[in-house]
């Protein structure tokens, strides 16, 4: 295949996850007998600009449908990470009732409803019509749409250029990333400030993260590849942050090239990552080819886990139904009989089954109901938020564990 983003030939697999359903198709009742789609799911590193990627076998507008599953509001960390978020860029950069905030993959608003409290002005653009329909009984700006040059153009001829360009994890989401880098640039005012939110690959690598690879992420950044990326199209990287999301994320600051922002800023934070990168190898391919190994440990231990406690008579269920919890239960060939259900607390999930795996999503009223012997967090990098809701589960010595980065058992049985 061609890189998405330079054209060169890439043609040399880093890891093969083999083929996997779309990791939010979930299914419904009606549709549980009938023949389900599986495309490749093969992990690439560009070995000219470096951008990890994995081939496009759908497009967006399937991928990100109209009864798209994910909610942000669901999770009270998202929710605290975005108010801390607007709490400290609305202070960085001065913004008050005469800014204007633009979000792209806005979601169900959680984070643009902080600007609407502080009456700062500011629109969502959401391309799943589920969420945006939620941000949109809760008064948020919200334009159903995909974001690319077009849309761009619209708004710029608007006069909607923003000073705070938002785009959290999304970037890997979008599979024409000159688009829509360029599209970014287009609404950006000459002053203004883009803050991209994004997992760094380097923890990816390092920390056994491969369930972060699914169909929806076209894209897995360093941030080697995305200096690259972001001069190609004259915006400057000036600042970044490194947070601990996703198991490990990075918040860009990006502006346009020569403006005074970029003029007046040191980059040292973009260089000590840099730095980083180059130290642990991310500029050779041999670095990443040590995931396909790492990755398998965790399988056959896991497995091992499982198998071992199902034969020992364990009642055993899963918590979350992210789209992470997919690859992980798909790679492994994990289904029903080993995982008895998958516990969730987004209301569109509840009643449809996983992907491929077909373990029913139940409420959480089911484990009171179950009383498993075991639970395993999907969602690993929730874990703390999760175990703090399970607190419950103490009552009858229920052990919980997750398998990524390596497995761990957060409550065994008997603590108190």
């Amino acid at each position: 295949m061609k890189c998405k983003f330079c054209t060169a030939i890439v043609n040399e697999p880093i890891f093969d996850i083999g083929n996997t359903a779309i990791s939010n198709d979930l299914i419904t009742e009606n549709r549980l007998n009938s023949l389900e789609k599986t495309y490749p799911l093969v992990f690439y590193v560009c070995p000219q600009c470096l951008l990890a990627q994995t081939e496009q076998y759908k497009d967006g507008y399937e991928i990100f449908s109209d009864d798209y599953v994910y909610f942000s509001s669901c999770s009270s960390h998202w929710l605290e990470h975005a108010r801390q978020y607007v709490e400290n860029i609305t202070k960085r950069l001065t913004l008050d009732k005469h800014s204007f905030v633009l979000e792209i993959a806005s979601n169900d608003g959680y984070l643009l409803k902080n600007f609407v409290e502080n009456n700062i002005k500011c629109l969502g653009i959401e391309p799943t019509r589920s969420t945006a329909q939620e941000a949109i009984k809760k008064d948020i700006p919200t334009i159903v749409d995909f974001f690319n040059l077009e849309l761009a153009g619209k708004l710029e001829k608007e006069g909607s250029q923003a000073d705070l360009v938002i785009a959290n994890n999304v970037l890997a989401h979008v599979p024409d990333i000159n688009n829509f880098v360029a599209s970014l640039k287009k609404v950006l005012k000459k002053d203004g400030t883009i803050t991209i939110e994004f997992p760094h690959l380097l923890s990816l690598i390092e920390k056994n993260e491969f369930d972060t690879i699914y169909h929806e992420h076209f894209f897995y950044f360093s941030i080697l590849a995305l200096v690259k990326i972001f001069s190609k199209h004259n915006l400057s990287i000036y600042d970044l942050d490194e947070l601990e999301t996703h198991g490990g994320s990075l918040r860009i600051y990006a502006t346009h090239v020569g403006n005074y922002i970029d003029k007046n800023s040191d980059k040292k934070n973009v260089d000590r990552v840099l730095n980083k990168e180059l130290t642990y190898g991310l500029d050779s391919l041999g670095y990443y080819k040590k995931l396909q190994h790492s990755a398998l440990s965790i399988k056959l231990n896991s497995l091992q886990y499982l198998i071992n406690n199902k034969l020992d008579g364990k009642k055993i269920i899963a918590f979350g139904a992210a789209a992470k919890g997919n690859t992980f239960l798909n790679y492994c060939g994990v289904k029903s009989d080993i995982i008895e259900a998958v516990i969730d607390e987004t209301p569109y999930k509840i009643g449809k089954y996983m992907p491929q795996s077909k373990i029913p999503i139940l409420p959480l009223s089911a484990i009171k109901d179950s009383k498993p012997d075991i639970i395993v967090i999907l969602p690993w990098n929730h874990k703390d938020e999760i175990l703090s809701k399970l607190e419950f589960t103490k009552e009858w010595n229920c052990e919980i564990v997750t398998f990524i980065p390596k497995l761990e058992i957060l409550q065994c049985k008997g603590d108190d």
